[in-house]
């Protein structure tokens, strides 16, 4: 039963990441039409819509009392702020340098973690991440063109910030899924990331109104399948292993998105950028591995 539960939670972990790797292809789209404050609300706006459907189906209601800190602090920090600075980021640095800044978030979440939630650094988890690190490094390089690319201090320290509330945002979710579903505490955070971008309204509506199709498309898109599904997926499967684990997962994110730009737009990626994505799937393996030993004496328990 532990076995297929374990299986599960990888599969979850999986359409989690190819999803958000998706984001970046419509963000591309999406992003030049909408400003960063639109666009997030607009995404977080088609992403409650349908959670709260599902929960309705579902009959979950409210989640626990003792679940709300954790939801409230998620949604402000990764619902809200994380989107918002991220896209605005990325109008200030080119791709390559937004993607080497914000993959510090699975580092800080394996330190913030290892601080407030107490989890262990395991030397596997350790050495995936700095495998997985150096291939992010390789492929945003890739991707600026070395010491060419387009890069603002403000921009950088946007996605800094994007890295930063990241980090904060899972290590808050995890205590909350211990009282709260999954889908309670994604449908509930999205809520609280949708009330706090509120502010940006107007420049919806205004923005929406001489958008293109496509555009609008690619948002509710990012609303539907990257947020709803894929933080759902997320939140399932964080419940079930510590968010170090899981934010090492998220490496393989940068190879995806690769891979997508290759088939989507057509961007023929070169011999570094390959590597790099290489990097990052061979760390994700790694830091999501097993020592014999423990692998041995969960077989012998579970006999």
């Amino acid at each position: 039963m532990q076995k297929q539960s374990s299986r599960l939670a990888l599969a979850a972990a999986g359409v989690t990441v190819v999803l958000w790797a998706s984001a970046f292809v419509s963000i591309r789209s999406a992003g030049a039409a909408y400003s960063p404050g639109a666009l997030a609300l607009g995404r977080l706006l088609a992403g409650a819509l349908v959670l709260g459907a599902v929960l309705l189906v579902r009959r979950e209601g409210l989640p626990p009392r003792a679940a709300w800190p954790g939801i409230a602090t998620s949604g402000l920090l990764w619902f809200g702020v994380y989107m918002v600075v991220l896209n605005w980021g990325e109008q200030e640095v080119d791709a390559g340098t937004a993607a080497m800044v914000v993959n510090m978030g699975p580092v800080l979440i394996a330190l913030l973690g290892a601080r407030f939630l107490k989890e262990s650094l395991p030397p596997r988890l350790l050495a995936g991440m700095a495998v997985s690190f150096a291939g992010a490094v390789t492929v945003g390089l890739s991707m600026s063109g070395g010491s060419g690319g387009h890069a603002s201090a403000l921009g950088v320290v946007l996605c800094l910030l994007a890295a930063m509330a990241y980090a904060g945002g899972v290590v808050a979710q995890k205590p909350a899924l211990a009282h709260g579903s999954a889908l309670q505490v994604t449908a509930f955070g999205c809520l609280v990331g949708a009330a706090a971008c509120l502010p940006f309204a107007g420049q919806l509506v205004e923005e929406a109104g001489r958008a293109p199709l496509s555009a609008t498309l690619n948002m509710v898109y990012l609303g539907v399948f990257p947020t709803a599904l894929a933080f759902t997926t997320w939140a399932y499967a964080l419940a079930r292993t510590t968010a170090g684990r899981m934010g090492a997962t998220t490496y393989a994110v940068p190879a995806l998105v690769v891979v997508l730009a290759w088939v989507f737009l057509g961007e023929l990626p070169g011999p570094l950028t390959l590597a790099g994505g290489a990097l990052c799937l061979a760390g994700v393996a790694v830091s999501r591995s097993r020592a014999r030993t423990a692998v041995a004496a969960g077989a012998a328990e579970s006999t």
